[in-house]
């Protein structure tokens, strides 16, 4: 194994490590706190801050893995998780509500931040160990994308299920410190193996160049947005409390949360095989995201009708059924995705252009967060599914702005210092 797969492999494994625990971590909290009676509302605010740190922790991530290093910050992301997780152990069940929802969202805060600056590392690093500019990267660079994404994702499921079977069993606190402990182990794991100096590079001298993205970056950005923001207006909050709702018991949920997660990871995972490949990376990768992108709105849509369908019986099962479709459309743009940021970006401060990318990611997470509650509270599952389709479609006329050939690097320019 050379020392570039040896180093995709690190970071995989760290990244899976990192996933795991954050899977589990939001199943915990969504279900440990909807025990004690928070509305669905009062349960997306314990996500705010979590999503709100992401945005910064991008921008911020970004910037220190070109100037530090990408070990550096994987190490700093999984330090900040452990912090954060012995914090939310401390929550005492005597407190009063507003002071618990204070706690808790200060410790998802501390989360998201760790999360993000980890995902961004773990994201750059892609680039950073497939460097060669020719046809043959291009076709790698998809792969490996997908690949990390895919594997990532399906190891959230588990972290989904692995959530929910804690809490059944060993009971809230404990479960954070189980989770404290693999973390701690992934960390030491990562410190020993990655080479100090991955990814390091000169970085940008200010916000203004910080902020100074191409206009493939920016539009794929804001699409991202709406993507992202799509899938949290339903699958946050509303999804799992409709499925409850409907007698599903916690473990049953998580289970199946799981079980999508999963499968949506080896869809992302395949997502390259689905494809029509090009030599420059874009020509045919752009308009096929095009094409996806209008197809998830479409089955986004399909689900959405069976709430107006008076025949219907059992529609969390029709929804549950009917999410293989949406798991598949989506697995597919986000792959897509995933690989056009690294397509697009330059050679050059990568991590920065990543972390540019993730911040309007993690601003997604965030309106959807926060929608997921209240339209749930609004009007159930529908009102959220509405809000879903409404935001794909904006996301779908984005994506046919993306340019079908990448933007020429300014000539300053330098290559990533590995």
């Amino acid at each position: 194994m050379n020392d570039a797969a040896r180093n995709y492999a690190i970071v995989t494994a760290s990244y899976w490590g990192f996933t795991l625990t954050d899977g589990a971590l939001r199943m915990l909290v969504l279900f440990h706190f909807f025990t004690l009676g928070f509305s669905p509302f009062t349960l997306a605010l314990l996500f705010l801050l979590y999503e709100v740190a992401g945005i910064v922790a991008n921008l911020a991530g970004g910037w220190l893995a070109t100037r530090f290093g990408i070990p550096r910050m994987l190490a700093a992301g999984q330090l900040l998780q452990i912090f954060g997780l012995i914090l939310l152990s401390l929550l005492d069940p005597a407190w009063g509500a507003a002071l618990a929802v204070v706690w808790v969202v200060v410790a998802q805060g501390i989360a998201g931040i760790a999360k993000d600056l980890t995902k961004t590392a773990s994201k750059a690093a892609i680039k950073s160990v497939s460097s060669s500019d020719d046809t043959a990267r291009n076709s790698a660079l998809f792969g490996l994308v997908a690949w990390f994404t895919g594997s990532k994702n399906a190891m959230k499921g588990i972290g989904f299920f692995l959530g929910g079977l804690l809490l059944d069993t060993i009971g809230f606190a404990p479960a954070l410190y189980a989770l404290a402990g693999l973390i701690a182990v992934v960390l030491v794991a990562g410190i020993a193996l990655l080479p100090r100096d991955l990814g390091r590079a000169k970085p940008s001298a200010s916000i203004r160049e910080l902020l100074a993205k191409t206009s493939a970056i920016n539009t794929l950005a804001l699409a991202r947005v709406f993507l992202f923001s799509a899938r949290d207006v339903w699958f946050v909050v509303g999804l799992p409390v409709f499925l409850y709702a409907n007698g599903w018991t916690f473990w049953q949920v998580g289970g199946f949360l799981a079980a999508w997660t999963v499968a949506y990871g080896v869809m992302q995972a395949a997502a390259p095989r689905l494809i029509s490949r090009s030599a420059d990376g874009l020509s045919r990768e752009v308009p096929a995201a095009r094409q996806w992108a209008w197809a998830l709105m479409g089955v986004t849509l399909a689900i959405l009708a069976l709430f107006w369908i008076d025949a219907v019986q059992r529609v969390d099962m029709l929804v549950a059924i009917a999410l293989a479709g949406f798991g598949v459309a989506f697995a597919v743009n986000s792959s897509l995705h995933s690989y056009l940021i690294l397509a697009y970006a330059g050679t050059r401060r990568a991590a920065e252009d990543v972390g540019f990318y993730y911040a309007a990611n993690a601003v997604g997470r965030l309106a959807g967060t926060l929608l997921s509650g209240l339209l749930y509270q609004a009007g159930g599952l529908a009102a959220c599914l509405v809000g879903a389709t409404a935001m794909l479609a904006v996301c779908a006329m984005l994506t046919s702005l993306l340019p079908n050939a990448p933007e020429r690097e300014s000539r300053n320019r330098e290559k990533i210092e590995v």
